[in-house]
């Protein structure tokens, strides 16, 4: 049975619901990991320091595609909710519009000055050379992923998440396919690579750009461009905690690398690299839930249903806790393989590995709550609880983390980092859910 926006909504239904969200989330995540995997054991522990320390600059240009897929979804299915489907597409279609003239420009900059950001984060020789040279590659098809992106909320909002999670998991095979075949056989190294994750990023963005643009049976469908600079504005504030986590992340990541390089070189880049992966993946689960419940929350939010609003809150609280213990043991028990999987070959690389995995796995606690609180306000459309949740946890309490723990726990310092920051959120997570009860009877 078709299930609607509008519906009431049990623990069945709400899983039923949003687990095609989760899924597409962890494949989506899954892109970067093959390639690290591949690149790690088959073109060398350089070629994987250089798409590790290249690949936040790469999240940091593609965040404005996630930006405007939440930030709209949450616009659009607030329309829907208040029954007004023709203004819920002049919106959708607008911010398509917007998606390809950005994607555009920022392919073009990306690929100019590539070689100059890899330098810039203190890469040269040979680690710059590769860094450049799948920076480029993927910037190529940057515009695409941006589509990817927003598309993956679009999809929840017109009561296609199955369609969504199809889609990514055909892209992510593809990926993985590809990658098997381009760097393990044909032995094309890091082009290769790149190649196998632009080639996925198509299937995983054009698809649903064609589905949008023909007649489809659901809700939304691209038209012509109708200028809404209000609208606009909202979706920009509705998604800007997912801007500012993105870009956020981006930065720190960004940061990270040139702290590793002081404190353990190569190694040290290729170990956060193994935990990242892993940690986009798990995060992925956590987001994932967000945006299959988002689309919800705005809907029942635009009608005023506070009741329903209060049953999701207490329902994805119990969710949240019971997968942030199960996430936690998890990564500790893989801790050793996964490790292995990745640095196997170098032992060194990998007792660093495996001791950051120890650490770091303690993250899972809390970083839950801190990604749907944020996801939550900007369901909500309140953009500026939601941005500053995020741009707290994701720039100011990290950043400063991995500048200070360093100098008394050395490298232990930067597995540290993010537990440290998970705590210092959930302080300012908590306050605001207590203070906003009321205001939206949730």
């Amino acid at each position: 049975m078709k299930i609607q926006l509008s519906d009431h909504f049990t623990f069945s239904r709400l899983i039923r619901f949003t687990l095609p969200s989760v899924i597409m989330m962890i494949f989506t995540s899954i892109y970067s990991v093959v390639d690290g995997i591949f690149v790690s054991n088959y073109v060398g522990k350089t070629a994987f320091a250089a798409v590790n320390l290249i690949m936040p600059v790469l999240f940091f240009l593609s965040a404005v595609g996630f930006m405007i897929g939440t930030g709209g979804t949450a616009l659009v299915s607030k329309f829907l909710g208040e029954q007004n489907p023709k203004k819920a597409n002049e919106v959708f279609s607008l911010l398509i519009y917007v998606t390809l003239f950005l994607g555009i420009i920022f392919s073009v900059v990306g690929i100019i000055f590539m070689r100059k950001i890899a330098g810039v984060f203190g890469a040269t020789g040979q680690l710059q050379d590769a860094a450049t040279l799948y920076g480029r590659w993927l910037c190529a098809t940057l515009t695409i992923f941006m589509f990817q992106n927003s598309f993956q909320s679009f999809l929840i909002a017109a009561e296609k998440p199955t369609m969504g999670l199809v889609l990514t998991v055909a892209a992510g095979i593809t990926n993985m396919v590809l990658d098997a075949l381009f760097v393990a056989i044909l032995k094309w190294g890091l082009i290769g690579a790149a190649a196998a994750t632009c080639i996925s990023q198509i299937v995983g963005g054009l698809i649903p750009l064609v589905f949008f643009i023909f007649p489809n049976k659901t809700t939304l469908r691209i038209g012509k461009f109708v200028w809404d600079g209000k609208s606009l504005s909202q979706t920009f504030l509705n998604g800007s905690s997912e801007l500012l986590t993105g870009v956020s992340m981006s930065l720190v990541g960004m940061l990270y690398n040139i702290e590793l390089i002081k404190l353990a070189g190569e190694n040290g880049i290729a170990a956060y690299g193994v935990l990242m992966y892993v940690g986009f993946i798990f995060a992925a689960v956590f987001i994932g839930w967000g945006m299959g419940t988002s689309p919800i929350i705005s809907y029942h939010f635009g009608a005023q249903n506070k009741k329903e609003l209060h049953n999701l809150f207490v329902k994805e609280l119990i969710v949240i806790t019971i997968l942030s213990i199960a996430l936690t043991i998890l990564s500790e028990a893989l801790a050793v393989p996964l490790s292995k999987l990745f640095t196997g070959y170098d032992d060194e690389l990998f007792l660093i590995t495996v001791r950051g995995f120890r650490i770091y796995s303690f993250v899972f606690l809390l970083m839950g709550f801190n990604i749907k609180a944020s996801a939550f306000f900007t369901a909500l459309n309140n953009g500026l609880i939601s941005g500053v949740i995020s741009f707290l946890r994701t720039l100011i309490f990290n950043s400063v983390c991995v500048l200070i723990l360093p100098l008394f726990f050395n490298l232990d310092g930067i597995w540290l980092s993010g537990i440290f920051t998970e705590l210092l959120s959930i302080v300012v997570v908590i306050y605001y859910v207590l203070k906003n009860k009321k205001v939206y009877g949730y």
